[in-house]
């Protein structure tokens, strides 16, 4: 197939068993339940990476360090709840 590659992956028996086991139920094949797994993960990640950087780059922006973290989601979450 035109722009597609082979690769040989090693999987625990378990977990082959596991994924054939969802492939047969969605009636995909092993390759397009990794596909879509892959590229569901890909996305993920990439989503996490964005709000990583925002949580970087605010805790740059108010001088944050690792320690204020919590007392500022306390501090918040009170706020919150003195909303409702």
């Amino acid at each position: 197939v035109k722009g597609m590659a082979t690769v040989n992956i090693s999987f625990p028996k378990q977990l082959l068993k596991a994924m054939d086991a969802v492939a047969k139920r969605e009636a995909r094949s092993r390759s397009e339940l990794l596909r879509v797994a892959t590229r569901l993960y890909i996305e993920r990640r990439q989503r996490w990476d964005k709000i990583f950087t925002f949580g970087r780059q605010q805790a740059k922006r108010l001088k944050l360090k690792p320690a204020d973290v919590e007392s500022r989601i306390a501090e918040y979450r009170r706020a919150q709840a003195q909303k409702s």
